[in-house]
């Protein structure tokens, strides 16, 4: 199963990334290890986001940038609301990273 490495810019992911680069300056962990870490933490959040998200969310705000590279779409929206069944969210700036999952089954 082939991943995207979009979940590392997360909060989650950066922390675990800090706590795995500690761990291999002090000597704890390997960088193959922590590498293998990482790989894993790809392929668990895609999973959990496949089979455990059931919520759908509504984005309304107004569009500062798109772009499309290498199968990936990129927004940035202004003055954004996220609204779901149970409540409502304004965000001043928001930025979407977006892939095809076709392409994971590749």
């Amino acid at each position: 199963m082939a991943t995207f490495e979009l979940y590392r810019r997360s909060t989650i992911g950066m922390c675990l990334t800090e706590t795995l680069d500690e761990m291999v300056s002090n000597g704890i962990l390997s960088p193959e290890l922590a590498i293998q870490v990482l790989v894993q933490f790809d392929k668990s959040m895609t999973e959990a986001l496949e089979t455990q998200v059931k919520s759908k969310v509504t984005i309304r705000g107004h569009l500062h940038t798109y772009r499309f590279c290498d199968n990936v779409w990129t927004f940035i929206l202004q003055d954004a609301v996220f609204k779901n069944e149970e409540c409502q969210e304004n965000v001043g700036r928001v930025k979407i990273v977006a892939c095809d999952s076709k392409l994971l089954t590749q």
